[in-house]
């Protein structure tokens, strides 16, 4: 059974590596619910979750995961105890916290570009992460934990991006990182490296003197005549002269 149970999960591993870029070391991101579930069932997360996922793995939570265990008495203060041992990872609620199941799926959004798990035994919680396609889900039944099979959602959205109708986040990712390798987009780094522009001297044309221009008021004031060429018929010339000589 438990072979079984690692097989399909690394098939289901390969499958979010392949598609999304899920990689190690795998990010799990639990509620408070799961690890109320892993105190019952007394599983050790930090030595299990990396044999069933073949790989290495943190175990994450967010503050308002905190509050919300902190908010519900000492019922659930070994589940708190769980939650403090993890790595916090910041979430938009500086301010105003909200529930562990919203915070989660904001954690989420927009593709899911951190690669995060979501651990959780919250039905609703599964129902709204299965919407998102490429997040895993993890959950624990019979004391042990169970990496869920991808969603419809997940599995559409791989055929459509095969089909070439859509691109993934991960697809995204890796085009932007070929062209930063080949030199078609600038790097911050890059963007920071800017020349700054030195003092620059005077213009020299503007250094030049000024010719002065000398105008004759005459000149400006009376316009300029045009001679006429005079154009001389040389055979009425010759005509008259030999005229001229036979009178006398």
């Amino acid at each position: 059974m438990k072979i079984t149970r690692q097989k399909h999960a690394k098939k289901h591993l390969g499958f979010f590596r392949y598609n999304f870029g899920v990689r190690e070391p795998y990010q799990l991101l639990l509620d408070g619910t799961f690890c109320q579930a892993a105190l019952r069932g007394r599983i050790q997360l930090r030595e299990q979750l990396p044999r069933y996922l073949m790989g290495k793995t943190q175990l994450c939570t967010t503050r308002c995961v905190l509050k919300e265990l902190e908010s519900l008495g000492k019922e659930l203060y070994g589940a708190k105890l769980i939650a403090q041992r993890c790595q916090l990872r910041s979430c938009s609620h500086f301010k105003d916290a909200v529930s562990g199941a919203e915070c989660l799926l904001s954690m989420i959004e927009d593709g899911n570009p951190h690669h995060f798990f979501i651990a959780t035994q919250d039905q609703n919680l599964s129902l709204q992460v299965k919407k998102t396609p490429g997040v895993p889900l993890l959950f624990i039944i019979q004391n042990t934990v169970v990496l869920d099979k991808p969603s419809s959602k997940t599995v559409t959205f791989v055929k459509a991006t095969e089909s070439g109708h859509l691109v993934s986040v991960h697809q995204k990712q890796s085009i932007k990182k070929l062209k930063e390798e080949q030199g078609l987009v600038k790097t911050p780094e890059q963007k920071k490296k800017r020349k700054r522009k030195g003092v620059s001297g005077p213009n020299p044309l503007s250094c030049l003197k000024k010719k002065k221009k000398v105008q004759d008021s005459n000149q400006s004031s009376a316009p300029e005549k045009k001679r006429r060429k005079r154009i001389r018929n040389r055979n009425r010339t010759k005509a008259l002269s030999r005229a001229i000589s036979e009178t006398e």
